[in-house]
């Protein structure tokens, strides 16, 4: 892979992982702008990677995908508490997910998907949480 194609890919990975982060770190939650941006880089690199071995015999590129995905699991599991009956973290752990998503479609070169996932990403963040404010308050909330 050329150094020029490498860089732009992993570049659109950590702003697509930026603009994402921008959301938790603007609500102060633990996993803001450089969680997110590292593991859109991080997934990007794996699948980048995993492609310089393409054409080899026994190489399946989808593995290291999958295992892409199975990984940032525990990077999710670790932004989950649980203090009694409330649990705190979701959001952030599936936002990391959608994160390590935006990684690898920059390495696939799929840049209007990077785009319109950072984008619906956003406004489920930002949206929704205006909604379940607006329409759903838990007690204690106006």
């Amino acid at each position: 892979m050329e150094l020029v194609d490498f860089s732009i890919k992993v570049v659109i990975a950590v702003f697509g992982g930026f603009l994402i982060g921008i959301e938790r770190e603007i609500r102060g939650k633990s996993a803001g702008l450089k969680t997110n941006s590292l593991v859109a880089l991080g997934a990007c690199i794996f699948v980048l990677l995993s492609m310089e071995f393409h054409g080899e015999q026994f190489v399946d590129h989808t593995r290291v995908i999958g295992q892409v995905v199975t990984g940032i699991g525990f990077i999710g599991a670790g932004t989950i508490l649980q203090t009694g009956n409330k649990v705190e973290g979701l959001t952030t752990a599936a936002t990391i997910w959608c994160s390590a998503g935006v990684g690898c479609l920059a390495a696939l070169n799929m840049l209007e998907e990077v785009a319109i996932i950072c984008v619906l990403v956003l406004m489920v963040n930002f949206g929704f949480t205006y909604l379940e404010k607006r329409f759903f308050p838990k007690s204690g909330e106006n």
